[in-house]
């Protein structure tokens, strides 16, 4: 049984900084493509990071680059996203995900099968 639990959301001003953290329970998630995506009211989900089954390789959308950060901490089997210079446009429920086995990284939706139940990220101008 996989389970992926999303914490760390919360509120914060413009310019200001939250890590988002991701444990999963079942299988590593080092043998697995890892992705964060983000849904704002109205719109629809949205990539964010992905990070490679080998941790060496990670994508970001461009709307975050350079300020949003995603690692894993194989032996706590989490996964993070670290965000900074947070933007009013960066508001969204943030979602974690598990792609494929021993995967490179991914962008698309479909590419992920299991998701987190999401954590509310508001950013206040």
């Amino acid at each position: 049984q996989v389970e992926l639990v999303e914490s760390g959301g919360g509120l914060v001003q413009a310019g200001g900084s939250l890590r988002l953290s991701c444990a999963a329970s079942g299988r590593a998630v080092s043998e697995y493509t890892m992705g964060w995506f983000r849904q704002a009211p109205g719109k629809e989900r949205e990539f964010v990071a992905t990070i490679s089954a080998s941790g060496g390789t990670t994508y970001y959308a461009d709307s975050v680059k350079g300020r949003f950060t995603i690692s894993r901490d194989n032996a706590k089997n989490t996964v993070y996203l670290q965000m900074n210079s947070l933007r009013p446009e960066d508001t969204a429920v943030y979602f974690c995900a598990r792609g494929p086995f021993w995967g490179r990284t991914r962008t698309t939706l479909n590419d992920y099968n299991y998701w987190g139940q999401g954590t509310q990220v508001t950013v206040s101008s």
